[in-house]
Order: structure tokens, then C-alpha cells, then sequence
């Protein structure tokens, strides 16, 4: 029988009310991850008073702490909304500074200006939880699944993460009290053992 390895996770919160559907979220993994012998480290954006504006210039303390966190974890964890097809801006800005080139990725040069992204945490996996208002139809059908694609190709196969684990929870304002049980029944799933999906 093999050997369970425990894990260590880097959760990034972003939403700013302690009673949403989100923190039950964030509150469901913490309990399962840690009941589960696996160890979590977490940033409360919103509480941390992350600034996310980019303006250029070298990383800020709050940033390289940041990336001084993900080096020692083995799995990057986001838990956030999804407004107007994105993650909140304070949560967005983070991504912009802190999965950012030359540390997150390089550019290898092809001919001239054109290249192609190489990803420097090829040895870490993700999991994004997302939480929409709209229902799953409108989401999947008219909209093309934009903010999953967005974040899968765009932020995280460019890092070198390709094990990604990406968990949406539709229409949650609306939605029965049983049906948002069963949603973080899913989310202690998760917690304990992380071979779902992407191990």
C-alpha cells in the first residue's frame, strides 16, 4: 500500500464578507485539509489589505512573502466569486503581481519579438473554487466557460501548472439550503484528499 503524502496548502481568499458562501467554502477545506493531517497556509486578501494595483517597479515585501509561500507549498488554492466573468479585482491584482514573469515564467525567444511563455512552477498543482450567481446554461452554453479558460490557460498553464482542479458552484444566492450542503460535502471531498482531479 502506498505511503500517503501530505500536502501543503497556499490558499489565496478573495471576498470580502466572513458570512458568504465563499468563507463556508474556505472554512470546509481548511477543517478537512488540516483533519486530514495536510498543512495550509492562507492569504485573506481582503483582511490583508493586499494592494492590487500594478505600477511597475520591483516586487513589494507583501509580494515576494507571497511567492516565499508558494515555493514551500504544493498546491496554490483559490477561493473567490466570479464578477462580470473574472475574479475580483483585488484578487485579479494579485495574480498580475505575484504570478508574474521573470518569477512565475520566462519568455523563450523564437525570432525577433515572438516567443513563448516556459512556466517555472512546473511542480506545483492548483485548485480554483468559483462562485457565480448566473446558472450553469448561461454560464456554459452562451458565455464559452471564459473565466475557466481565462484562468486554466492563461494564468496557470503559462505558470507550468498543469494539474488543475477547477470547481464551480452556479446560481448560489438562489439555490436550496440541501443543495449548498451538498456543494461543500464536495468541498471536505477536496480537502481530504486531493487525488480528485488532479493527481
Amino acid at each position: 500500500m502506498r505511503e500517503r503524502q501530505f500536502k501543503k496548502f497556499f490558499i489565496v481568499y478573495g471576498h470580502y464578507d466572513d458570512n458568504s458562501f465563499n468563507a463556508a467554502i474556505r472554512d470546509t477545506f481548511i477543517e478537512s485539509a488540516k483533519k486530514a493531517g495536510h498543512t495550509v497556509d492562507m492569504v485573506d486578501l481582503y483582511k490583508e489589505k493586499f494592494d492590487p494595483v500594478f505600477a511597475g517597479g520591483n516586487p513589494g515585501p507583501d509580494v515576494l512573502d507571497h511567492r516565499r509561500r508558494i515555493e514551500q507549498s504544493d498546491t496554490i488554492v483559490l477561493i473567490a466569486p466570479i464578477w462580470n466573468f473574472r475574479m475580483p479585482a483585488i484578487l485579479e491584482g494579485w495574480i498580475d503581481k505575484v504570478l508574474a514573469p521573470p518569477w512565475a515564467f520566462t519568455f523563450k525567444q523564437l525570432v525577433g519579438n515572438y516567443g513563448y511563455p516556459q512556466g517555472n512552477l512546473g511542480n506545483k498543482k492548483a485548485i480554483i473554487f468559483c462562485t457565480y450567481g448566473s446558472p450553469r446554461l448561461a454560464i456554459t452554453t452562451f458565455f464559452l466557460n471564459l473565466p475557466i479558460r481565462r484562468l486554466k490557460r492563461g494564468v496557470f498553464h503559462i505558470c507550468g501548472i498543469k494539474s488543475i482542479l477547477y470547481k464551480r458552484y452556479f446560481a448560489v444566492p438562489f439555490v436550496a439550503d440541501k443543495v449548498r450542503k451538498k456543494f461543500l460535502k464536495g468541498c471536505e471531498r477536496y480537502g481530504d484528499s486531493i487525488s480528485i482531479g488532479i493527481e
